[in-house]
């Protein structure tokens, strides 16, 4: 076997689909006997289903729930206009995270690849050339690789050794899926009373209720009650509002933490079991498929045998940066959240900023995730030069197609668009085209996760030696430059 993924969450499953996808050999086990019913969140952003198109699935997605075309930094009642962003898909899209794991698991199975359930990871052994992982039940397994996918109390982190430094929690909530006994006793959205805010967020059959807790029991394990959170719903509206039928009762917090490394040796991390944080904005899901997106083909070449020295050093670079600007960004939205008075001014401003455009723009960026660039270390100045690259509409042999399709079996590609194209070595898609639409690119090398490594045009041209070294840096070397 060449890698275990501990964890089918939404990280784990990307992870695997995309070592099969590769033809690396994968197996996928995870600590409970079955899939959890319960939900924590309703959403991808624009730029999960921007990576998810570039494998071909952004459309089973996108026919499971509706869209909307805003989002929210840190105030629901001040939505940020997402309609003038800079994405193939400008929009939110609600669904359960608990589906979009169960979509991500059927193309795992159509890639050959099923999870195991109730198979938990209690110990390793990690060396320089293979991870001994003991599974309960199951005993002694070896891989080549292993990858902690695991949660935020994730075992194969504290087995690892790796460091989890951050900041503990100041601010806890509660959450209830629920049924009011009356239906009309509480709107929808955002309620203000004598002792807080309550957000009740309508679902099929039954009603989120998110309310702050003052004081967490000395326990924080203790498990949320009906009655203990019917308390602290009167508590904060001032009059009751009778709970019934209970489907989750859960507890959370502002705490943020995140992984020191997210690569140690030959044991990797994603998703949760890399970095914790406040839940502003619901991004949890998002930014676990963001770093299973980027290590998935760097670990499928490196298991391979073609990739260039250090590629996998660059997932710790390139998504450890990433997750630090998703903790600082959430920590941010806590603290504006925060009901003291003394915030008002803050809030006051930054609601005058935000309807700014410019402000707005920046603001959807960086909370989607669509700003992210990242450091290809080769020169040119194109606004693309780092960051996912649009969905361009190309005609390659007289045919219409987009950037997209060709990226859905996880290649890098060169797209060429001026004469006499260049070598390139065999892992390595070359595609004459034609862009109608932008005739001065003459050439785009885009990795496998759509992000672009290198990008000649006619008013910025590069050179030969640049490309060599963006195909010597995330690809394998040139032709030219091999042996």
């Amino acid at each position: 076997m060449s890698v275990l993924v501990a964890g089918a969450g939404p990280a784990g499953l990307l992870v695997a689909a995309e070592l099969a996808l590769a033809g690396v050999g994968v197996r996928v086990v995870d600590r409970l006997p079955a899939r959890s019913a319960f939900c924590r969140g309703f959403t991808l952003n624009a730029r999960s289903l921007e990576l998810l198109d570039r494998r071909g699935l952004a459309g089973r997605f996108l026919a499971e729930g509706p869209t909307v075309p805003f989002t929210m930094f840190a105030d629901p009642s001040r939505p940020l206009d997402l309609t003038t962003l800079a994405s193939d898909h400008p929009y939110v899209l609600g669904i359960p995270q608990t589906r979009t794991e169960e979509l991500l698991e059927q193309w795992l199975a159509e890639l050959g690849v099923p999870v195991e359930w109730g198979h938990e990871v209690v110990g390793l052994r990690a060396g320089d050339t293979g991870v001994d992982v003991t599974l309960a039940p199951g005993g002694t397994v070896r891989a080549d690789y292993l990858v902690g996918c695991d949660g935020s109390r994730s075992t194969v982190r504290k087995l690892a050794g790796i460091g989890f430094p951050g900041t503990d929690a100041t601010r806890f909530g509660l959450l209830a899926d629920v049924e009011l006994a009356d239906p009309e006793a509480l709107p929808f959205g955002m309620t203000t009373g004598v002792d807080g805010t309550v957000f009740a967020i309508p679902r099929p059959g039954y009603l989120r209720v998110v309310i702050d807790e003052p004081h967490p029991p000395e326990d924080r394990d203790t498990p949320v009650t009906l009655d203990y959170f019917q308390r602290q719903l009167d508590r904060v509206l001032g009059y009751r509002v009778e709970l019934r039928a209970p489907r989750w009762l859960s507890r959370f917090s502002d705490a943020a933490r995140q992984a020191d490394r997210y690569v140690a040796g030959r044991v990797m991390l994603a998703g949760d079991a890399a970095h914790v944080h406040p839940p502003a904005g619901a991004v949890g899901v998002n930014v676990a498929l963001a770093d299973a997106m980027n290590l998935g083909w760097k670990l499928a070449a490196t298991v391979r045998g073609h990739a260039p020295a250090g590629l996998l050093g660059t997932y710790d670079d390139e998504r450890r940066s990433s997750g630090a600007v998703v903790l600082r960004t959430t920590r941010a939205q806590s603290v504006l959240g925060d009901p003291d008075p003394r915030l008002d001014p803050v809030r006051e401003l930054l609601a005058e900023l935000a309807a700014l455009p410019q402000v707005n723009d920046y603001l959807v960026e960086l909370v989607t995730g669509v700003g992210t660039r990242y450091d290809m270390g080769v020169p040119g100045e194109h606004p693309w030069l780092g960051r996912l690259v649009p969905d361009l509409g190309l005609v390659v042999d007289g045919e219409p197609t987009s950037l997209a399709r060709l990226l859905r079996p996880g290649r890098p590609v060169l797209l060429w668009f001026a004469e006499r194209p260049p070598r390139v070595p065999g892992t390595v898609v070359l595609c004459r085209a034609e862009c109608p639409v932008h005739p001065g690119i003459e050439g785009i090398l885009v990795r496998p996760d759509g992000f672009a490594a290198w990008i000649s045009t006619a008013a910025d041209p590069q050179p030969q030696s640049t490309l060599d070294a963006a195909l010597a840096t995330w690809c394998a070397p040139p032709p030219s430059l091999a042996g």
